[in-house]
C-alpha cells in the first residue's frame, strides 16, 4: 500500500474505531438504564456493575470516568427517550397530541420508575447537574404542551406560569400514582388532560394570544 492509500485509509479505521466506541457506549448505558430502573444509585457499586454487565470495571471509568459520570450519562439518555415519547406526533390533530403527550409521559415514568424518580426529584443529594437535566426535559415538555395547545413555542409569562404550575402537579401525581398505581394509566391521564384543558381556559381568560381550546377541540 502506498503512502496515499494510506492515509485514505486511516480516515475509514478511524470512523469504523468512532462507531465501534459509540456502539459500546451505547451498551453500556443501556445496560446501566437496566440495572437502575428500580435499584437506587447507593444500592449498586461499580463492582455490581461490571459484573452484571460482563465487562472490566476499568472501561466503565474508561468510558465514563466515575460511578457519577456513568450515571449522569443514563440520566441523559432517559430524558432523552422521555423527551422523545412525550413530544412525538407533531403531524396529529391536537387533541390527539395532547393525550399522545401526556400518555407518552405516563407510560415512560411505569416503566422506568427508578430513572423517572431520579429526573423529577434531582437524584442523588440534589445533585445540581440531575437538577439541570430535569429543568431541561421541563422546558422541552412545556414547549410541546404550549405548541400543541397553540401552535407556538414562545410562551407569554403568564401561561409560562401555569402551564409550570400544571406539570409540577403532573409530577406529583405521577409519583403518587407510582407508589401504589391502584388506578390504571388511563384513567389517570384522562385526570392530567381534564387538569391541563382547565390550565388552558385559565391562561385564555389571563392571556388573549393564548386562547382556550374549543370544546370540540380540546
Amino acid at each position: 500500500m502506498n503512502n496515499s492509500q494510506q492515509r485514505g485509509a486511516r480516515p475509514v479505521h478511524a470512523a469504523r474505531d468512532t462507531e465501534r466506541s459509540q456502539a459500546r457506549r451505547a451498551e453500556l448505558i443501556a445496560i446501566g438504564r437496566r440495572l437502575f430502573a428500580d435499584t437506587s444509585y447507593d444500592a449498586l457499586s461499580m463492582d455490581d456493575i461490571a459484573r452484571h454487565a460482563g465487562v472490566a470495571k476499568g472501561l466503565i471509568y474508561y468510558y465514563f470516568k466515575s460511578k457519577r459520570g456513568y450515571y449522569l450519562a443514563i440520566v441523559e439518555a432517559s430524558v432523552a427517550e422521555l423527551v422523545i415519547r412525550a413530544a412525538g406526533g407533531s403531524d396529529l390533530p391536537r387533541r390527539e397530541r395532547v393525550h399522545r403527550t401526556i400518555d407518552g409521559y405516563l407510560r415512560y415514568a411505569q416503566h422506568h420508575q427508578a430513572a423517572y424518580r431520579t429526573i423529577v426529584t434531582g437524584g442523588v443529594g440534589f445533585d445540581a447537574e440531575v437538577l439541570a437535566i430535569r429543568d431541561h426535559v421541563r422546558e422541552q415538555l412545556l414547549t410541546a404542551i404550549a405548541e400543541g395547545a397553540w401552535g407556538r413555542s414562545d410562551i407569554p409569562l403568564i401561561a409560562r406560569l401555569a402551564l409550570v404550575g400544571w406539570l409540577s402537579c403532573v409530577e406529583g401525581v405521577t409519583l403518587d400514582w407510582l407508589e401504589h398505581q391502584e388506578l390504571d394509566r388511563d384513567t389517570v391521564r384522562e385526570l392530567l388532560v381534564r387538569m391541563l384543558r382547565d390550565t388552558l381556559r385559565a391562561i385564555g381568560d389571563f392571556e388573549p394570544s393564548c386562547p382556550a381550546p374549543v370544546p370540540e377541540d380540546s
